[in-house]
């Protein structure tokens, strides 16, 4: 179950834009921060769900933990909220299409047809050719602004066959690969 632990002073969407800056200019500023594009899943109780997302981040190694941002009225977002675990599956080459179904309006059951998946110790789907996938269980959240940031500590892994990915910069995707050993 995900502890909604609220932070002692957390930020309300109208108190976070500061005066002069428009939420225009910020929201274009970040589309020049680069960013591994990766579709989050869960499965339990509530239902299986996922949604494409570029804000993850690790947060330590010991123990094992990323982060990862959450929309409040995200649909998915009660499915997440009740089951209390997820997977990162980070993008490879070639998973445009797959990140657009994650991204949009397309009903679940179609989201999840469009790819083959399998699980490891939480339950959450695990994208059979992702670059990387981290089961996780959620261990903490806290909220700013609209989102919920999720503290999630990795249980199990999967590396997938391929050193490559796919990032998100300047509203557009770019395949990376790591170069050829010779």
């Amino acid at each position: 179950m995900l502890h909604n632990a609220m932070a002692s002073n957390p930020v309300s969407p109208s108190a976070s834009i500061p005066p002069g800056l428009q939420k225009a200019d910020y929201r274009n500023a970040m589309a020049r921060l680069g960013a591994a594009v990766n579709i989050i899943t869960t499965d339990g109780p509530a239902g299986r769900a996922g949604f494409t997302a570029s804000a993850v981040c690790s947060v330590t190694d010991e123990p094992p933990t990323l982060l990862v941002c959450l929309n409040r009225s995200a649909s998915v977002y009660p499915a997440f909220k009740a089951n209390g675990v997820l997977c990162v599956n980070v993008l490879a080459a070639g998973h445009q299409s797959l990140s657009a179904l994650f991204g949009g309006r397309t009903p679940m059951d179609e989201r999840f047809a469009a790819a083959r998946w399998s699980s490891k110790t939480t339950g959450s789907p695990v994208l059979d050719d992702a670059a990387v996938s981290f089961d996780c269980r959620v261990v903490h959240a806290t909220s700013a602004g609209t989102h919920d940031v999720l503290f999630c500590e990795a249980v199990s892994i999967a590396i997938g066959g391929a050193a490559q990915g796919l990032i998100y910069f300047d509203r557009q995707y770019h395949e990376i690969a790591a170069p050829q050993q010779h």
